[in-house]
């Protein structure tokens, strides 16, 4: 298993007319959240993208148990907890405030696609190297 935590603080511009964090806005912390992830494995999504390869998110679910606010600090937990197989990779997210009670819980799927192709295609040999690392 692969875990990694990501500060993020609540700005005004994520909030909606009651201070409360937009639920749409979710999708963005769970990307802020797997783009961290994959730079603490030593790897980035520029680097994937040059291998001629895309991630498109292909599902997305999200819970929301409280809410997040305005000038909160919130730490996005980012786990992988299986080594991806194939052209799939999932990422669990939590979403925990500063008493560290968790607000919000979230799953997105991505593929990995060829870019010329738009065709799915295996994990890029580099990212599953340094990820066999956590999972063995």
């Amino acid at each position: 298993m692969f875990v990694t935590e990501t500060q993020v603080r609540i700005h005004y511009a994520l909030t909606d007319q009651m201070g409360v964090v937009y639920y749409g806005h979710y999708a963005q912390f769970y990307e802020i959240g797997r783009t961290e992830a994959i730079r603490q494995i030593g790897y980035t999504y520029k680097e994937i993208e040059a291998l001629g390869i895309i991630m498109p998110v292909v599902d997305i679910h999200s819970r929301f148990l409280r809410p997040a606010k305005y000038d909160d600090l919130v730490t996005i937990k980012t786990t992988l907890k299986e080594m991806p197989a194939h052209h799939k990779i999932v990422f669990h997210s939590e979403i925990y405030n500063e008493q560290d009670e968790l607000l919000n819980t979230g799953e997105t799927t991505l593929f990995f696609i060829d870019a010329q192709t738009m065709k799915r295609c295996e994990m890029p040999v580099q990212l599953k190297e340094k990820l066999q690392l956590y999972f063995g």
